[in-house]
This record gives C-alpha cells, sequence and structure tokens, in this order.
C-alpha cells in the first residue's frame, strides 16, 4: 500500500483525490490547505487526516506527496519532499521560472526519488493511442502537427494577474504535447499573441489568443494555438500530416446522439471543460505515477519533461515580447 499527502484540495486536488480512491493499492493518509475548511471538507470525503503542509512533507507514514497548490509554493515544497526522500508528483508547471525547475530537477536527482510531472494530457485515451501510432509508423515521417487548445472562458482576473501568463500557464501542456508527438526537441520558436477576449487581461499584463510555431532541427513542424474563448465549448484537438497520411484527434461531445432534422444534423456540445474531458486521463496518470514508486522506475512524463516544457514557456514569452523568432540551446 502507498500512502500518499496532498498539498492543495482546490479543484484539480480534489480530481487526484477522487482518482486514488478508485485505486486500491493507494492510500490518502493526510491533506492540506491555506483554506482550513477546504482541507477539512475534502478529508472527511475521504477519510483522511489534515494536517498542515510541514507535517505531510516530513512525516514518516507518508511515502508520496501530490503537489497541487499554487506554482508560488511548488519550488520550496519539492525539495522538502526531497530531503524528507519521498516520491513526488507535481502539477505543472514546476515554477515560473525554467531555472528555477532545473535547480528542482538536481535537488530532485541528488535524492534520488521519483518525481513525477502532471501532464496529464499524455494520458488521454486518444492522445496516447495518436502518439502510438505515430511510433508504428503508420503515417510515416511527421511532417507537421497543429495542437489547438481553446477554453471555454477566460479564467478570473485575479488568477491572471498570478499565473505566469498564457505560455507558462494554459500552453505548457501544449508544449509538452508537441515535445511527446515531434519526437525530437524543437529548435526554433517564434510566438504571437494578442488580447482580443477581453481588455482587463491585456491590464494585466498578459494575452488571451496565441499562436507558436515550433520547428525541429530536421524541420518538422508543429504550431500551437490558444485561445481564452470557445463559445461552443471546450477545444482540444490534434492533427499530425505525415509522408503516407494525416491522423486525427477531435473533440469529445457531451454524447454521441446526433438528431436529424429539414435544418440539417446536428449533435452535442463539446464537453465542458478539462475536468470533464480529461476525466480518464487524470486516473491513468495516477496509476501511472503509482506504477512507478511500486517497480522503481523512473516515471513519464518525470521532472526533466517538465523543465523543457518550462524552457519552451519561457522562450515563447520572450519571443513574443521580443517580436522576432528564437533559436533555442540545448
Amino acid at each position: 500500500m502507498i500512502r500518499l499527502g496532498l498539498l492543495g484540495c482546490d479543484r484539480i486536488g480534489q480530481v487526484h483525490a477522487g482518482s486514488l480512491s478508485r485505486i486500491g493499492e493507494a492510500q490518502l493518509v493526510a491533506v492540506a490547505d491555506a483554506v482550513p475548511e477546504a482541507a477539512k471538507t475534502l478529508a472527511s470525503r475521504h477519510s483522511a487526516q489534515v494536517r498542515d503542509s510541514e507535517a505531510i512533507l516530513s512525516d514518516a507514514d507518508i511515502d508520496a506527496v501530490i503537489i497541487a497548490t499554487p506554482t508560488s509554493l511548488h519550488f520550496d515544497q519539492i525539495h522538502a519532499a526531497a530531503i524528507s526522500g519521498k516520491a513526488i508528483f507535481c502539477e505543472k508547471p514546476i515554477d515560473l521560472s525554467s531555472e528555477r525547475a532545473s535547480i528542482c530537477a538536481e535537488a530532485v536527482a541528488e535524492a534520488g526519488v521519483t518525481f513525477f510531472t502532471g501532464f496529464n494530457r499524455r494520458f488521454d485515451p486518444s492522445f496516447a493511442y495518436l502518439e502510438a501510432q505515430i511510433r508504428t509508423g503508420v503515417i510515416g515521417e511527421v511532417e507537421m502537427i497543429v495542437i489547438t487548445s481553446r477554453d471555454p472562458n477566460p479564467p478570473p482576473i485575479s488568477y491572471v494577474e498570478t499565473s505566469g501568463g498564457l505560455f507558462r500557464d494554459m500552453m505548457i501542456h501544449d508544449f509538452d504535447m508537441a515535445r511527446f508527438l515531434l519526437g525530437e526537441e524543437p529548435a526554433e520558436l517564434f510566438a504571437t499573441g494578442s488580447c482580443l477576449v477581453d481588455p482587463a487581461i491585456g491590464a494585466a499584463g498578459d494575452i488571451d489568443t496565441a499562436a507558436v510555431t515550433l520547428q525541429t532541427a530536421k524541420g518538422k513542424l508543429c504550431q500551437i494555438n490558444n485561445s481564452r474563448r470557445a463559445t461552443y465549448g471546450y477545444d482540444q484537438r490534434i492533427e499530425v500530416h505525415g509522408a503516407g497520411g494525416m491522423l486525427r484527434a477531435g473533440n469529445h461531445p457531451e454524447h454521441f446522439v446526433e438528431r436529424a432534422g429539414t435544418g440539417g444534423f446536428t449533435h452535442a456540445p463539446n464537453m465542458h471543460f478539462f475536468l470533464e474531458r480529461y476525466e480518464a486521463a487524470y486516473l491513468l496518470e495516477m496509476r501511472a505515477f503509482l506504477d512507478a514508486i511500486r517497480k522503481g522506475i523512473k516515471p513519464s512524463p518525470g521532472i526533466e519533461d517538465g523543465v523543457a516544457a518550462q524552457r519552451l514557456a519561457d522562450a515563447a514569452a520572450r519571443s513574443h515580447a521580443l517580436g522576432m523568432p528564437l533559436k533555442l540551446s540545448r
């Protein structure tokens, strides 16, 4: 039985607690949150204890920690967990700075602990199958990838002000997916963005509409487009074009019933947001984390993947600010 502590009891922490409740070989021992009532409610729901974060990070009866706190807290919590020899599951991003994320990677390597970066989209059944098909060579060499990720509505301005920006907060998932599907590292990046959805986002120093082009040393291209607004629901699509054909993973509707009439065919809207769309992926990524602990193997995505995606996010922010493409160092 793997005994876990959870730091952060907001919606993503609740998702992870729910995943653990569906895995027989895992036990949620304790939870912590800056809002006592949130911790108390989640602990009661899952028969866990409420402890403070420092206790969870040091107590001997906890084997692994799930870090689902605000990004500003990750650096210290990762170091504390590593010193205590605990396996670590950390939500993205590891830090808002790739330099600080690299320091975390050094601490994890020195401690020799398991570290899993929470890029759940790798575990979405559709995306995982698409990646497996690429590796079989069914479409030949990959030439171009298009990743579309659009949220139904923008987040609160209070969140935007502390998120680190669209590239680091939202598109970081797509940077990881680009690396996952390309199978090689991008060598050049060009980012552009605008504020078209909400002027308050621009006033907070961020953008809400963005496009990034990545190019590998071999010339493979990946185009990522993000928006904080999609009036038709959560938009998550990937298209991979290769020498021998194309693979496409489309949106997931609320149901698959179509209605036909004089006005043509209608179907259900997209699933509303990420909690519904990626429910299966959250469970599968938690199983992968626990399997890595149990088998003593290096998890994927690991901390190196988190650092690599953060470097792309930092480069995108620089490219957008400078208005020019950037060569990427390895």
